[in-house]
């Protein structure tokens, strides 16, 4: 199955869960726990380096508030591209959130994800 011919219901019951453990694991700088449902393809291509960087040093990302708005979907060949507004409990102002998602081996899984 495409995971574009998922219902919008469908998948929110998928997509909430995976970003609700991103922001959590980005909040406490767990790596490891992080990059559990990202695909095989997204883990080849991280820079572990930056990656640890980033949750050593950047504020935005170690202060993600779990009060976010789901913005829609974009649904695209194999994938779909989940948007979210996001906040911060610490830094004023909005930001958006994506993520990719798509099946590998027959799970669903996180192609791409990105706050900016």
């Amino acid at each position: 199955m495409n995971i574009i011919e998922k219902t919008d219901e469908e998948l929110l019951q998928i997509v909430l869960p995976m970003w609700d453990d991103l922001i959590k694991y980005s909040n406490k700088g767990n790596y490891g726990k992080f990059i559990r449902n990202f695909s095989y393809d997204l883990l080849l291509g991280l820079n572990e380096v930056e990656l640890g960087n980033q949750f050593a040093k950047s504020e935005l990302t170690r202060s993600l508030s779990t009060d976010y708005d789901f913005l829609g979907f974009i649904r695209r060949g194999e994938h779909v591209t989940c948007l979210f507004r996001v906040r911060s409990t610490k830094r004023a102002g909005e930001w958006l959130g994506r993520m990719v998602v798509g099946y590998e081996r027959g799970e669903v899984k996180i192609f791409a994800a990105s706050v900016f």
